[in-house]
């Protein structure tokens, strides 16, 4: 909490490394909001992949040393800077984006990556919005050109942006096809927009999705562990097919000649380099969502910033996901 002497916990990174580098400290000085920026009192946020990946330095975009973590924050404005007409202290929020990082007690936004909180959810929910509603969205459409009945197969589909793509695929009329590695994120799945489900961890998985797609193949395959199923993906494709590549955690050999006869194609999915047009897009048709009531984020394993470090670790060794991990403060 901030005390008289503008002070609050915050999670800081000092050097690159493993998860024991996120350090939760208590005298971190309160951000203020310039103009165009929300001071936002965090009740959670959300933790993503890719927050490891930059923690660890081996992503291709460093931060300045040290910086807090934390994208996907939800809670309630606490100030506003300059020229903000859209929000007003007390509003309920999420976001998909901070200048100050989201594991801290307080946050700086810019108000184009602040959006209203419905009712509707908790704030656990708005902090599993942000970067996994986002690049589902992006991914399908946006990247991806997927069209109502057409098939989807969403290649780890128990993690935050695997539940988002099911849903956001279901409610725009594709086919939903799911992989996941336990019986219990298999279940979740389903509950959660797909109509069938496969377990990756079945030596012969990938002939049991063969056999229920048949000669047509699948559309798009939103894949996010390319690095172990590229080279498969490309088995599965119908004629021009479309593999969406929203995570990779190494290289992987595929051979060009699997996309030649589909005339398929492979295309990478960062949503930093997504325009504001088309974010703009993605924000009005998640908030459609939202208040069509199909848009429910599942929430899964919950850690107190005391705990960060074992989120960090959780979410890239896992067995297998159960929806979104978030911290909450």
């Amino acid at each position: 909490m901030a005390t008289g002497r503008n002070v609050m916990r915050a999670v800081r990174v000092s050097e690159f490394g493993g998860p024991e580098v996120l350090k939760l400290l208590s005298d971190v000085l309160l951000p203020s909001p310039k103009e165009n920026q929300v001071l936002i009192k965090v009740q959670a946020c959300g933790v993503n992949p890719v927050e490891t990946y930059i923690r660890s330095g081996t992503y291709s975009r460093k931060p300045t040393l040290p910086y807090t973590p934390g994208t996907d924050v939800a809670g309630v404005i606490e100030a506003v800077g300059e020229h903000v007409t859209a929000f007003k202290k007390g509003d309920r929020v999420f976001t998909n984006g901070t200048i100050s990082g989201g594991y801290a007690d307080y946050t700086v936004a810019a108000t184009d990556t602040v959006f209203p909180l419905s009712d509707k959810l908790d704030f656990k929910q708005g902090a599993a919005i942000g970067i996994p509603y986002f690049t589902a969205y992006h991914a399908l459409f946006q990247k991806g050109h997927a069209k109502a009945g057409e098939s989807v197969l969403v290649h780890g589909a128990s993690g935050g942006v695997g539940i988002a793509a099911c849903q956001i695929a279901r409610a725009y009329g594709l086919k939903v096809l799911g992989t996941a590695g336990t019986e219990e994120g298999m279940n979740i799945v389903l509950r959660n927009g797909a109509h069938k489900m496969f377990n990756h961890r079945e030596a012969d998985y990938i002939d049991k999705i063969k056999e229920f797609t048949g000669e047509q193949g699948v559309d798009v395959i939103i894949e996010m562990l390319a690095n172990v199923n590229l080279a498969t993906d490309l088995q599965l494709l119908s004629p021009g097919g479309r593999v969406m590549i929203v995570g990779s955690r190494g290289p992987i050999e595929i051979n060009p000649r699997d996309t030649m006869m589909k005339e398929s194609s492979i295309t990478g999915v960062g949503l930093s380099s997504a325009t504001k047009k088309s974010m703009q897009e993605c924000e009005a048709a998640l908030l459609a969502g939202i208040e069509a009531g199909w848009l429910k984020p599942v929430v899964g394993p919950e850690y107190p910033m005391e705990k960060v470090s074992k989120a960090h670790e959780n979410i890239i060794h896992s067995r297998g996901a159960l929806g979104k991990v978030v911290l909450v403060m």
